[in-house]
């Protein structure tokens, strides 16, 4: 920061700290800040498909770092533009030389550069790449490979013993068995990397079928099978357009720089992860870390320098509340408040002083950390403020793996605080069959909008009105064209009133309750009246949080600290939202794999 800036910061701070807060008008603040100009929208370079993506991002980064993974305790591996597209070229030259062309080829692992590799070598010239969830039971990935009829599959050791199970009885039309960790061929098992190595010789004697391969821009190329049991899951069918002009309309609202270092966390099957965490970051030029695991996260933060990353609710809250907790223990927490309420003043007026001022926060985190992206499920409003008022740019995003997946979100030139931002610039949003309140259904068009869902039209008929996709999924748009969400059309309480209460509204207020890790709100009829309902909300606790936080450790007494708690919330609440009926336990929800509530099995148990 220059000179000029910080005199005009501690001028500042002494009229902000001898006036009552209340006084310091925007006027004040006008006489020594300058306006900065927003513009609307970034401007992006058009690409047609994955490949053409590719091949700008190797012409314009091909000396940068696009991977960062640990390879020991203290040793990180990183590899350039050029070795990574080198790689994908490779691999593809010698599926195609297999007889791979056309075919489908799944890809399963945790998140690593073998699967980057395998996924767009599949995309970009070969066929269409099947991304299976690294979580499901050996079952369920069997009965996905079946149903994708994929003929061969990339997988890491840890799927050894179920593809030997699978290749052993017969029951698929798998062909390749093929392994991220086998340096060459064993046992009927084929090695990625020495196809690599063979893809590179087949180049360099001339095999341009790859490099020459034409992508099908309009046709299904992704096969991405949505989260739930295996016999309710739709494959859902996107093509290169879907998920290019998506990226492009990220791109052009929230910018990702060369510079910038992602961390990859988010299960990299899932579309949100897939786009937003590993494609576009391709596209910028930036680099992409692999996270060693949750607990692991505070020191890959720092370790990789990591300047960006995209998460769940959960995982924001809980390095939320550390901080904060953190700051209460410096007695510094009447400092920090203050310290936000001035700088926000300021930011609005066009002087961002915040990174400067939280310096020793910003320091836990690397030094380097400026943006956080936020989807999958309603974030804390507290949580979101907080961060941007320490210095972070927080968003939230919105969308569905039907939709590549991002319809909305909070952007570099605008963002509402517990929004989930505005609509993405090519893409149209209406709310049909409103409540007296606004609040209905979110209907989307946009060129990200999925293809269908293979083999299964009745489903897609459901879901598709002419070019409409259906979200299913409630909420409304302010007048200044913000969008809020309120729930799940299908989780919806409808009252015998006729008020009809969003689970996910409360639970979200429940959840900041200090000890409470997740809850789940339901509805079921009175025992004294037969035609209305009563909610009641079952609450997830943190025994050490709640001996911490009260001093309790007993079931008995953690319930009634809940209901006491609760009773609180009611009285912030209209009469029909009140929540008369708890269950407090320490066994985690039913949960699908990217992390939503099944609430009809919940309610089984209930």
């Amino acid at each position: 920061m220059d000179k000029e800036n910080k005199k005009i910061l501690n001028t500042i701070i002494k009229n902000f700290s001898d006036k009552n807060q209340e006084e310091i008008s925007i006027k004040e603040l006008l006489n020594v800040a300058k306006k900065k100009t927003k513009k609307k929208l970034y401007k992006v370079e058009p690409i047609t498909d994955l490949k053409d993506m590719l091949n700008k991002s190797y012409d314009k980064y091909k000396d940068n770092v696009a991977f960062k993974y640990k390879i020991s305790k203290d040793e990180i591996k990183t590899i350039t533009y050029k070795e990574f597209i080198d790689d994908v070229n490779a691999l593809g030259t010698q599926l195609i030389k297999m007889g791979l062309l056309g075919k489908r080829i799944a890809v399963i692992s945790e998140n690593r550069y073998e699967w980057a590799v395998a996924y767009l070598a599949t995309a970009c010239g070969v066929g269409v790449v099947v991304p299976l969830d690294k979580s499901l039971p050996a079952n369920e990935i069997e009965s996905l490979i079946v149903r994708s009829g994929v003929e061969a599959i990339f997988y890491s050791k840890k799927y050894d013993e179920i593809m030997l199970d699978i290749k052993q009885r017969k029951t698929t039309d798998l062909r390749y068995y093929i392994s991220m960790d086998l340096n060459e061929r064993k046992e009927g098992v084929l090695s990625q990397r020495e196809f690599i190595e063979k893809g590179k010789n087949l180049i360099e004697e001339g095999d341009t079928k790859f490099l020459d391969a034409e992508v099908d821009r309009e046709g299904m190329t992704f096969m991405l099978f949505t989260s739930g049991t295996t016999a309710m899951s739709k494959a859902v069918m996107l093509s290169h357009k879907n998920i290019c002009s998506n990226i492009m309309d990220i791109a052009s609202v929230l910018k990702l720089y060369e510079e910038d270092t992602l961390l990859s966390f988010l299960p990299i099957h899932h579309t949100f992860e897939c786009t937003v965490g590993f494609l576009y970051p391709i596209s910028a030029g930036a680099s992409i870390a692999y996270c060693e695991g949750i607990k692991h996260i505070a020191n890959n933060i720092k370790e990789f320098e990591v300047s960006a990353m995209i998460s769940v609710p959960a995982l924001y809250e809980g390095i939320y509340k550390r901080v904060m907790k953190s700051i209460e223990k410096k007695g510094k927490t009447q400092e920090v408040e203050m310290m936000s309420k001035l700088t926000s003043i300021l930011s609005r007026v066009g002087l961002d002083f915040k990174k400067m001022v939280f310096k020793e926060i910003h320091e836990q985190f690397g030094g380097k950390l400026r943006i956080l992206v936020s989807g999958a499920a309603a974030l804390d409003y507290k949580v979101e403020k907080g961060f941007n008022d320490l210095g972070f740019k927080m968003v939230q995003g919105y969308g569905l793996t039907e939709t590549s997946p991002v319809i909305a979100a909070g952007t570099d030139f605008e963002q509402k605080v517990g929004t989930v931002g505005k609509v993405l610039p090519n893409a149209k949003v209406r709310i049909v069959n409103k409540d007296e309140d606004g609040v209905g259904e979110i209907y989307v068009k946009a060129p990200y909008v999925m293809l269908g869902y293979y083999q299964n039209e009745e489903a897609t008929k459901e879901v598709l009105d002419k070019e409409w996709f259906k979200t299913g999924d409630l909420g409304y748009i302010d007048k200044k064209g913000f969008l809020y969400l309120c729930g799940r059309r299908k989780s919806v309480i409808v009252l015998k009133n006729g008020k009809n209460v969003f689970p996910e509204e409360i639970e979200n207020i429940i959840n900041r309750i200090d000890g409470v890790k997740e809850s789940f709100v339901f509805g079921r009829p009175e025992p004294d009246d037969e035609i209305d309902l009563k909610l009641g909300a079952k609450v997830v606790y943190d025994k050490d949080a709640m001996k911490e936080a009260y001093g309790i450790e007993t079931e008995d007494e953690i319930k009634e600290k809940v209901w006491e708690q609760i009773k609180e919330l009611n009285k912030t609440m209209p009469p029909y939202k009140y929540i008369k009926e708890v269950i407090v336990t320490e066994e985690e929800l039913i949960k699908t794999t990217t992390q939503k509530i099944k609430r009809f099995e919940e309610m089984a148990k209930i």
